[in-house]
């Protein structure tokens, strides 16, 4: 009896999947993935923490070592809030790259508040495993840096970039441009610098005015805090405007198929 060869499904040729040729399918999966697995989690809105990797909460010595546990506290006293809110879903749910320092702080602070926290890694040649304290159904891992990015910055209503290093730069810049060129419209992300001694130090935006480079309007896209405390008022006080009322909420996210 001659044998009969049944050939594979393309969507199940793993090779294929990762050809060259294939690359746009990949980009597509992380766009519709996150977006299926937020919308199902009922994620409306995120706060996102920027800043750096490299803070060991055990390390005292650290020369940003306090900033771990204010991020912590911040992140800690806005999920409680957030949690309380109304209507039903999650607005303002904590979000981070995922991966230890600064990011670690943000979920550590929200699972403090028994609130849920999202988590957006990058797969690196030295790997950046997620940090323990990121809700398990909202852990995302990204092959491409610009998809993470978008995700991290798509359902973002406020922005609060604590110190780091190129990486905090290179998101926090992306953001501060994109307003400054009304791709994202500066009433709709609030942009927070924590901790105003260490941003004017390695940012002199002051004299970035002083040479035409940008305009003094530009100076509003962020402001600076430097407590807990001071940020929390502060965010708060501006994140209500987005609460959408009981019986006009929608999913933050375009639909997967359009009518």
């Amino acid at each position: 009896m001659q044998h009969i060869f049944f050939p594979q499904k393309a969507y199940k040729n793993l090779e294929f999947l990762s050809s060259e040729e294939a690359r746009i399918l990949r980009i597509l999966s992380e766009y519709l993935e996150p977006l299926t697995r937020l919308a199902k989690q009922k994620v409306h809105t995120t706060i996102l923490f920027l800043g750096s990797a490299r803070i060991d909460p055990e390390d005292k010595s650290h020369p940003l070592y306090r900033y771990y546990w204010e991020a912590e506290e911040l992140a800690y006293r806005l999920a409680r809030w957030a949690i309380k809110l109304k209507p039903k879903g999650k607005n303002f749910v904590i979000c981070t790259g995922g991966g230890p320092g600064i990011m670690e702080a943000a979920n550590r602070g929200a699972q403090r508040a028994e609130g849920k926290s999202i988590g957006m890694n990058i797969s690196l040649p030295h790997e950046q495993f997620p940090n323990t304290y990121i809700s398990p159904e909202l852990s995302f891992v990204f092959h491409y840096f610009f998809m993470r990015k978008f995700w991290l910055s798509y359902p973002a209503k406020a922005v609060v970039a604590f110190p780091g290093g190129f990486g905090t730069l290179d998101e926090l810049f992306e953001l501060l441009t994109l307003v400054q060129t009304e791709k994202i419209n500066q009433n709709d992300l609030i942009i927070l610098l924590y901790g105003e001694d260490y941003w004017r130090k390695i940012i002199n935006f002051d004299e970035l005015v002083k040479n035409k480079t940008i305009s003094p309007e530009d100076l509003k896209i962020f402001t600076y805090k430097s407590t807990p405390e001071s940020a929390f008022r502060f965010l708060k006080g501006r994140l209500q405007r987005f609460l959408t009322p009981a019986n006009k909420i929608q999913s933050n996210f375009p639909p997967l198929i359009s009518p």
